[in-house]
């Protein structure tokens, strides 16, 4: 039997960690492994203990969620964070992905689709809350910087490849893509392992931003 996953819950509001961890308690492949009151205390704990997964609200004091991301996965990019928001556009939730969070989840989400959200990040094949990460990638295109001629993993991609890339910024499954593109699931797996590679980038969530960046994927198309 594996060892259960270690999550780790970090929000300002001691009530919400209360919740959280009445729904991660009644897992039998799930422990708590601590919580934070704030990002600077998230640091300043999991530099001593282990964990898994993260659970990271974005809006705290002393040190958000976004700036305690990029922090964590700098000085260990093993981890998986997901971030909490109230509102599923919030402003600081793109900024999080593109610091390396692997998704987001609003708060009012039922207990099964966090459950769910947390084994699909652990397993690292999986974007968390497609539709919505989509949606919150399409409301800030026209923001985003455009396209990157120069980056030279992008000129590496196979046409195949670049078809792949586009069908995961659509927030497709690894079954949608395969039926899109008239191909084995196995070998989309392959496919996005090999994107995964080539671009430097931890799980398709990075993917999807770095498409939507790169222009290769306009709002609603």
């Amino acid at each position: 039997m594996s060892a259960p996953l270690r999550v780790f819950l970090v929000d300002d509001q001691a009530l919400v960690r209360a919740g959280l961890r009445m729904v991660i308690d009644s897992q039998a492949d799930m422990t708590i492994a601590g919580e934070a009151g704030d990002g600077r205390e998230a640091l300043e704990r999991l530099a001593v203990t282990s964990a898994d997964v993260v659970l990271m609200d974005v809006r705290m004091p002393r040190l958000d969620g976004v700036e305690a991301t990029r922090l964590l996965l700098a000085r260990d990019g093993s981890l998986r964070i997901i971030v909490l928001t109230t509102f599923d556009l919030d402003e600081y939730v793109f900024p999080a992905l593109r610091a390396g969070a692997s998704g987001f989840l609003l708060k009012d989400a039922q207990p099964e689709e966090l459950l769910a959200a947390i084994r699909a990040v652990a397993s690292g094949d999986a974007v968390v809350a497609p539709t919505a990460t989509r949606r919150l990638l399409e409301h800030v295109a026209d923001t985003l910087p455009g396209p990157r001629a120069e980056d030279e993993r992008l000129s590496s991609l196979t046409d195949r490849e670049r078809e792949v890339l586009l069908e995961v910024a659509r927030a497709r499954s690894n079954a949608e893509i395969a039926a899109t593109l008239h191909m084995a699931e196995a070998t989309v797996k392959t496919h996005v392992g090999r994107l995964l590679t080539k671009l430097e980038l931890r799980d398709r969530v990075q993917l999807a931003v770095l498409a939507y960046e790169a222009r290769l994927v306009r709002p609603g198309g």
